[in-house]
């Protein structure tokens, strides 16, 4: 189906919709927008048929979101974006992003670009993506596309994105440098461009939901939020979900007014084709020429097949509730205003619905005949493998049961055929057959195909990647002043925002305070409030600002004022950003850097080093650990002159001390997965980074003079790792190890001895015990007692290293307490 958004704009779009003196185009119109509802809602019925009779592993549909979606489809121009959730394919079919069959393809999981380009068949279906970029990860021109941000599961997880996606336009609308620069206009055409977002009225209880709201407000940007309102949360109804359950109600003391700015809220009813079109008409107008954030608050949704296949919503709603529903179906209710109005004749009417039911099951028929083909190529290329091996091997019984099984599943998956494949060559381990070769050659070239197939795009793998960036040293001049680390910080962040015009920073105090700990301190003043920016207490939208405005072209520097606060949007870094290029199959990228400070306050919640869970949880980003402002500016060089988003944090107890000012400041770079072995030692090589590499370093004098060599190396990023095997190279010669870590224990330090002994088999060179040392398993208590007693002090260092050479050599290094 042609989508509607790209003809030219008729009168219902352009002045308001009436009926009066409709014409024949007008109406062929309406009556193209009642046969793409039909047809989104055809594709519901069939993918829930489809996913029940064991087709697919999951449904989830947006039946009963139809008319508004195409209504707000109307008024979403090339350039805007979406940040949408799972309920959105009539939109997304309204827009001409998403196809019947693309639909259908995401959800047989087909993992193709070309056939789920949203996805590459890595997410559940209804989750949608565009591609915003070329093959070779550049940029394409985002202006001259209607752009969706890659969809999240997570309930509200896309509000915060939202906001970012909506204040990038408010950014180039009014910076004063990039419109003027060529490219810079692939990404924006004045900053006229809305971000459009969408959730269910259930997931507003979320607090990000609110945050966002609350953020929106403040900033003023282009945003227009759609909540579908269909009285329920799975089968919790409205009234345990929401205050006086109305979200707009709640709202009001948001609602802008002549004196005062705010938000715009409207209301309309879901099944009413004119008011909608007259809502979203207006909505978009404001955002778009005022910069004024909608709500549009729409209710009396219906949900045709409840939530989704993993229930049914007749355990839980009422009779009355399915009658009303069944009554007031949006698809019901046009159908009587079309021939109210006598825009069609009922046999006219009968005949599109047909014709649209038609072309649903088409389009699944085309999906599941494309899938299913790409899946018998390689199943019968198994079954010849099969029957070679067969016809050589002495185990013909248990090898014919094998390939019977291949023939069995209604559904055929790739898993079949390499549990197949596999058993074979077990079954046969004791045979020397030329067939098992083959079945070799077949796995080991499978397997790298199936790796990049569901495994790519975790991190650029362009020319891009900040991997690519090689190390520069700082340079210094003779009489190089010795400065506090936050003036080579702040001088270098000065450098940046001069060479770099698309950068901004923003966070809590970040602005004319120049943040905490003055890194950025007069930053403001010479860059403006647009490029410096103070936020409210908010941390994730600081990270969905940074992440919105990233998808859209720009370089943006969300500051987390200390690492303990990672935790308030901890969801948005691992669910979101982490995952934006892989779960878009490469389509999309959002390189923003998050800035933060940690270890070594004072406090329960001012001491987290949480960096074991961080790790975890932020698999597609880089997690820098710089040990100086030095190298902590170093990194920030690197990560710019890339593509991928990562996590600095920078090291808290190092902005007063004295650090020498390098002469080429903006230009020098740290080698990301590089570790800097800064002690040369041949008796035990110890292990760590950021602040607690620190006073490993203030201890080296300590173990001179007790005749230990310590090879003291900073892993200085943790993700990546160490990609040369330098710690192992290290470890072949002391054959002795300690890592030092101020997270709990198992922590990082489990990660580090993980990536050194087994990925690296450094076990192979151990004479000794591997040893960790760790903060305790408690918070840090506070105070100068409470941080010695709870995390590593010089102390502890020493008598770990001490200890490990004690047992090797006990004789020269008899046992301290014995």
């Amino acid at each position: 189906m042609a989508p509607t958004g790209t003809r030219k704009k008729s009168r219902t779009q352009s002045n308001g919709f009436t009926t009066a003196n409709l014409t024949d185009a007008e109406k062929q119109e309406i009556l193209a927008d009642y046969k793409l509802a039909v047809v989104s809602r055809e594709a519901s019925y069939i993918g829930r048929r489809e996913t029940l009779t064991g087709k697919a592993k999951f449904g989830i549909f947006g039946d009963g979101k139809e008319l508004p979606q195409i209504a707000m489809a109307k008024y979403f121009e090339e350039g805007d974006f979406r940040s949408g959730y799972y309920r959105d394919q009539t939109f997304m079919m309204a827009i001409g992003q998403v196809t019947v069959q693309q639909f259908f393809a995401q959800l047989y999981a087909h993992a193709n670009t070309k056939a789920d380009p949203h996805t590459g068949g890595r997410q559940m279906n209804a989750h949608f993506s565009t591609r915003s970029l070329n093959e070779d990860g550049s940029w394409k021109d985002l202006t001259r596309m209607k752009n969706s941000s890659p969809d999240i599961s997570p309930t509200a997880g896309q509000m915060a994105r939202l906001l970012g996606l909506a204040q990038a336009s408010k950014v180039y609308r009014n910076h004063k440098t990039l419109p003027e620069l060529e490219r810079f206009r692939k990404f924006s055409d004045g900053g006229k461009e809305i971000g459009w977002g969408t959730i269910g009225d259930a997931s507003t209880s979320e607090g990000i939901f609110w945050e966002t709201i609350n953020a929106a407000g403040v900033l003023q940007v282009p945003m227009v939020l759609s909540v579908w309102d269909d009285g329920y949360g799975i089968s919790v109804p409205r009234e345990y979900q929401t205050t006086k359950e109305s979200i707009s109600k709640v709202l009001s003391g948001f609602q802008r007014t002549e004196e005062e700015e705010g938000v715009e809220i409207l209301t309309v009813k879901a099944w009413n084709y004119q008011a909608l079109m007259n809502t979203y008409r207006k909505a978009a107008d404001l955002a778009r020429s005022e910069h004024v954030p909608v709500l549009v608050h729409v209710k009396e949704v219906t949900q045709p097949q409840g939530h989704s296949t993993s229930g049914s919503h007749e355990r839980y709603k009422p009779d009355e509730r399915l009658q009303w529903e069944e009554e007031h179906c949006c698809i019901r209710k046009m159908r009587s205003w079309l021939l109210d109005q006598e825009i069609a004749s009922e046999e006219e009417i009968n005949q599109l619905e047909e014709a649209a039911r038609e072309e649903a099951e088409e389009a699944k028929n085309a999906a599941r005949e494309a899938y299913i083909t790409e899946l018998k190529e390689d199943l019968n290329t198994v079954r010849g493998l099969m029957d070679d091996i067969i016809e050589e091997s002495s185990h013909k019984s248990k090898l014919k049961y094998l390939k019977r099984q291949l023939e069995i599943p209604k559904v055929p998956l790739r898993k079949h055929g390499f549990s197949a494949v596999r058993r074979a060559c077990r079954i046969t381990r004791d045979e020397e057959l030329p067939a098992k070769e083959k079945l070799y050659e077949w796995l080991d070239e499978h397997f790298e195909i199936n790796e990049k197939r569901y495994g790519s795009h975790l991190y650029s793998e362009n020319n891009q990647s900040p991997l690519h960036v090689e190390e520069v040293r700082p340079t210094y001049s003779a009489d190089a002043k010795r400065v506090d680390g936050r003036i080579v910080l702040r001088d270098n962040f000065e450098k940046i925002f001069e060479k770099y015009p698309e950068t901004l920073v923003f966070g809590e105090d970040t602005g004319k305070l120049g943040d905490v700990n003055k890194g950025l301190e007069n930053m403001q003043k010479k860059f403006g409030e647009l490029r410096v920016q103070d936020t409210g207490i908010r941390e994730a939208t600081i990270l969905g600002q940074g992440i919105g405005m990233a998808l859209r072209g720009l370089r943006p520097i969300a500051e987390i004022q200390y690492l303990d606060y990672i935790l308030y949007c901890f969801q948005g870094l691992s669910d979101d950003l982490a995952t934006i290029r892989y779960r878009s199959a490469g389509g999309q990228k959002a390189p923003l850097i998050v800035r933060t400070r940690g270890h070594r306050l004072e406090g329960i919640w001012h001491t987290g080093s949480p960096m074991g869970m961080i790790l975890n949880g932020i698999r597609g980003l880089h997690l820098c650990v710089p040990r100086n402002m030095t190298e902590a500016a170093g990194m920030y060089n690197t990560l710019l002159q890339g593509d991928d988003p990562a996590l600095v944090v920078e090291p808290l107890n190092a902005y007063r001390l004295k650090e020498k000012l390098p002469d080429n400041l903006g230009e020098f770079t740290v080698a990301l997965g590089m570790p800097s072995v800064v002690s040369e030692g041949t008796d035990i090589t110890v292990v760590s980074y950021g602040s607690t590499f620190n006073i490993c370093q203030s201890v080296l004098p300590q173990f001179e003079e007790v005749g230990i060599s310590v090879e003291l190396i900073d892993v200085r990023t943790l993700l990546p790792f160490d990609l040369e095997h330098m710690i192992a190279e290290s470890l072949r010669k002391t054959n002795r190890i300690l890592f030092v870590d101020e997270d709990v224990p198992g922590g990082a330090s489990a990660f580090m001895m993980n990536k050194v002994l087994q990925e690296q088999n450094g076990y192979f060179y151990l004479d000794s015990e591997p040893q960790c040392l760790t903060a305790a398993e408690h918070r840090g208590a506070y105070g100068s007692d409470g941080d010695y007693f709870s995390k590593p002090n010089k102390e502890d260092i020493f008598e770990a290293v001490y200890a490990v050479m004690s047992e090797a050599d006990p004789i020269k290094y008899p046992p301290i307490y014995e």
